[in-house]
């Protein structure tokens, strides 16, 4: 099966990131060995569907994004273990948030990692999981040197010893 990554977003998207191969840095694998045992592991989460807390934080910045649509805030939030779907918001120019407010659990799974704990699957959660808008710009400067620094150390500093992405 073939996934169509541009299929709901402007036809002007494709010339822009279709085909545009690795950015320098980008050329080896990234990947390493999980060694510990799922079922004795902490897990975090990370939603890019722009998700905030609509009460206690600010929303992502849609209006400069709106205004500049190759750029995207780098900023993110932290998102309680504890929080319920009714606490969210939704931040994103490219996803439709109805489908989110329908079903939290696409965006941001933490119903189904609290299950998978309950279960002994997966052997604890972290306290403070981690969203993101996800659509950012091409060079993505700030997620180098700030963004992804920053949450690297929140999940360290939480124990966190995996990490699922929930992608919008």
């Amino acid at each position: 099966m073939i996934v169509d990554s541009y299929r709901f977003l402007p036809r002007s998207f494709r010339p822009f990131y279709e085909g545009r191969g690795p950015f320098p840095g980008e050329e080896s694998p990234v990947w390493a060995p999980f060694e510990k045992r799922l079922s004795a592991s902490r897990i975090a989460l990370l939603t890019s569907a722009g998700v905030y807390m609509k009460e206690s934080q600010p929303t992502f910045d849609l209006e400069r994004e709106d205004a500049n649509p190759e750029w995207g805030d780098p900023t993110w939030r932290v998102i309680p273990a504890t929080a319920r779907p009714e606490d969210f918001a939704f931040a994103h120019l490219h996803i439709n948030p109805e489908d989110m407010l329908a079903d939290p659990e696409i965006a941001l799974p933490l119903r189904g990692l609290a299950e998978l704990v309950d279960e002994g699957v997966v052997g604890g959660s972290v306290v403070d999981h981690v969203a993101v808008m996800g659509y950012q710009d091409r060079g993505l400067e700030d997620w180098g040197h700030t963004t992804a620094p920053e949450i690297a150390a929140h999940l360290r500093e939480q124990g966190a010893d995996a990490l699922i992405l929930a992608p919008a």
